[in-house]
């Protein structure tokens, strides 16, 4: 890992713990004694400040140490949180956020208004940290927890009296290759505490000959002044943890402390001993004495045998009275906790998206060349084959689906997004604004995911500013002062389906209808039943708002929200009732990769539906069929197309012809196919540009085992057609008869 990797990482970790800190900020605007929520916001800042120390971004380690200090002041119960506390937390937040995106362009110097925003931010911070404390202490460092301060001086006579810390770092060689200066280190304790001594160990370097210049050969022994924990230190290294040997003695540790130091690490005995007394550690006398302690002289204890347990560390540091056994307690409970989040990060590891991508290309390439076999296996009619194909063709579909899975991801953090934003709009617009998340672990592709977050903001916005009313107006209604805004995930048919909803007045028809007329979208007395109505708020430049607003009246989005979801091959349908509200829903592929289809035939040409939205297939009976598009499936009216008809495909139809039910958004049609050729795995090829004019009755092609291309139908559209046909058969029909009865 280069270094420009491991900033990278270390960006993408940030960008996370802002997420978290910002979804623990919005729980304490509901709950402000939330100590969990409390925590997640200390810890956030805690550990965007240690990793940027790291990698030397002085300007992100001084603005979050303020924030951090004001948090722990938060813990400590000395501040009390309210809505000012958590406004002016959430704009460090995004301060925070700002500064790592300059990071990641590669800006070298922070921008003017990102340095005015620092300074006020700064400065509303220092008014909450300019009270003092019950002690008067105004400056405590906001690492150190209370009740851990430094101990004062012991006069046990086994004991070191210092009342520095002292840290002894080794880094291993291969440091450097993994993108970290081991002098970023040093700096960052210096941001901690007071670095009284630094001493660099460089025993390990070879001759010049041997010399690797990719390798590190420094090791650090160093004093450290300040109101600090052994946590605090240790988090500084959190990210060499794997690369380093480090060793951590608190001011006053005992001499066998010292001496297990000496004795541990792997420079010379006496060579690692003067050092220590270089550094102000240890006295001449007191390394004396220990030595001769270690060696089994005079002055040692205890004997002790080889088989004799050895002696919890916990233990030993409460008996020398070094620690309290409350502290000990609480660093085992913090240690089990370390230990069993890392083993929850092992679990996980992170893979560039554009590999994934890869993946997911090859294995379409692999399951084509499976269909490829398997055609030619059926072709020689060897038993021996088709079954070995068999067998492959299913160990394939496993590695399909599981390639899949790895780009499936939770919808709920797109979801968690807009908590902010209904926060932030709500009071932009001087509304009471519930958001209630449901079905936040509905699973779709990492790809539908990115292209829907725009649409879905648009959406969230709108139904804040235009469908839920002002608090005066729902009081007067009848209505809960508050407002509820809804979005709600789940799986249906193959598809995953996204509700935005609310409990607002419900779109404005008539107010639609007349703005539709102005600008010639309607024809005068031209009639439009509810559902083309309110379609119209899809049309291009098309909106009810009577001023220009930050949030509205510029006529752009709902037109850009319906092009995004045709685009992911999508529908979007509205349905409101007036006074009671509006709900938006979205059908979205689960995957835009391959899917399992069901393969017809059509004269000579193979085409593609779906599988998950073919329900049955059906004999063709043409005696029913001949003078009408629908059958009687049942009891209930089943409208069909005929594919032959609609793709103006020439020659005579075969005998026997089929239809394949087919279902989406709770409506039904029939296809009239020539052939029912069986399950096919499909892996979606998009449209070129020469074949833009069938986009709509196709949604992409696909490659047959024996080379052939397979149009993909566009389910949707095809079923859209057959309803407003089959509505215009029936206004015809019934225009008919009225005419009759005149």
């Amino acid at each position: 890992m280069n270094l420009d990797n491991a900033q990278q990482t270390f960006i993408e970790e940030s960008r996370e713990l802002l997420a978290a800190m910002e979804d623990a900020l919005l729980t304490l605007e509901t709950t402000p004694s939330d100590a969990d929520a409390i925590n997640a916001v200390f810890r956030a800042m805690h550990t965007i400040k240690g990793a940027a120390g790291l990698f030397g971004l002085d300007h992100i380690v001084g603005f979050t140490h303020v924030a951090e200090s004001l948090m722990d002041r938060v813990r400590d119960g000395e501040i009390a949180v309210d809505d000012t506390l958590i406004a002016l937390l959430l704009g460090c937040r995004d301060h925070i956020s700002s500064m790592m995106d300059a990071v990641d362009a590669g800006e070298e110097s922070t921008s003017e208004d990102m340095l005015t925003t620092g300074m006020g931010l700064v400065a509303s911070l220092e008014v909450y940290l300019g009270h003092p404390s019950e002690d008067g202490d105004a400056t405590e460092s906001p690492s150190a927890p209370s009740g851990s301060h430094t101990p004062a001086p012991t006069t046990d006579a086994t004991g070191v009296e210092n009342v520095t810390w002292h840290v002894s770092v080794r880094f291993d060689q291969e440091l450097l290759r993994n993108g970290f200066d081991p002098l970023s280190f040093v700096r960052y304790l210096g941001t901690l505490g007071d670095l009284v001594h630094v001493e660099v160990i460089a025993d390990a370097m070879p001759s010049g000959e041997e010399m690797d210049a990719e390798a590190c050969y420094l090791g650090f022994e160093m004093r450290l002044a300040g109101d600090l924990t052994k946590g605090d230190i240790e988090d500084a290294f959190e990210f060499v943890q794997s690369d380093c040997t480090l060793r951590i003695l608190p001011p006053n540790s005992q001499l066998g402390a010292y001496l297990d130091l000496i004795q541990d690490l792997p420079e010379d005995t006496v060579r690692l001993g003067e050092i220590l007394v270089a550094c102000g550690t240890l006295t001449e006398r007191e390394l004396e004495e220990g030595l001769r302690i270690q060696a089994g002289g005079a002055g040692a204890s205890e004997e002790m045998s080889d088989d004799q347990p050895i002696q919890p560390l916990g233990e030993i540091l409460v008996e020398r009275e070094v620690v309290q056994q409350e502290l000990v307690d609480a660093a085992l409970d913090k240690q089990r906790r370390t230990r069993d989040a890392k083993t929850r990060e092992a679990r996980v590891i992170r893979v560039d998206a554009a590999k994934l991508d890869e993946l997911i290309n090859l294995v379409g390439e692999l399951v084509i060349a499976g269909s490829a076999a398997e055609t030619l296996a059926r072709r020689s009619r060897n038993r021996t084959l088709v079954e070995a194909n068999t067998t492959i063709g299913g160990l394939v579909e496993s590695i399909r689906d599981s390639a899949l899975r790895l780009r499936m991801v939770e919808i709920g953090e797109t979801f968690n997004r807009f908590r902010r934003v209904v926060r932030d709009v709500s009071q932009e617009l001087g509304k009471d604004i519930d958001l209630v998340i449901t079905g936040a672990e509905t699973e779709l592709d990492k790809s539908v995911v990115e292209k829907i977050g725009d649409p879905l903001m648009h959406l969230v916005r709108n139904a804040m500013d235009h469908g839920l009313e002002s608090t005066e107006r729902r009081i007067k209604a009848g209505k809960p002062a508050k407002g509820t805004l809804r979005l709600n995930a789940y799986h249906e048919s193959g598809s995953i389906v996204i509700e935005i909803a609310d409990d607002g007045g419900g779109l404005d028809r008539a107010r639609i209808l007349a703005k539709a007329q102005e600008r010639g979208l309607v024809q005068p007395g031209q009639s439009l039943n509810d559902h083309e109505i309110d379609n119209l708020i899809f049309e291009p430049g098309f909106s009810t708002a009577e001023q220009v607003t930050n949030l509205s009246g510029r006529g752009v989005g709902m037109d850009v929200v319906r092009r995004n979801i045709d685009a992911l091959r999508g529908i979007i349908s509205l349905d409101s009732n007036p006074g009671q509200g509006t709900r938006v829903t979205i059908r979205l592929p689960l995957t835009l990769a391959i899917i399992d289809g069901f393969l017809v035939g059509v004269g000579e040409g193979a085409y593609i539906i779906p599988l998950d939205c073919v329900v049955e297939c059906m004999k063709c009976d043409p005696a029913e069929t001949r003078c009408q598009d629908y059958i009687n499936l049942r009891g209930q009216v089943l409208p069909f197309l005929r594919l032959r008809d609609l793709f103006g495909i020439e020659g005579s139809p075969p005998r026997r012809q089929n239809i394949v039910v087919i279902q989406y958004a709770g409506q039904r049609v029939g296809l009239v196919v020539d052939h029912l050729l069986g399950e096919f795995q499909t892996v979606i090829k998009p449209l070129g540009r020469l074949l833009d004019h069938l986009r709509g009755l196709f949604g992409g092609s696909t490659i047959l085992g024996g080379g052939e291309v397979a149009m993909i139908l566009d389910v949707q559209e095809l079923i859209r057609i057959a309803v407003q046909r089959d509505a215009g058969a029936h206004a015809e029909t019934a225009a008919s008869n009225q005419t009759d009865l005149v």
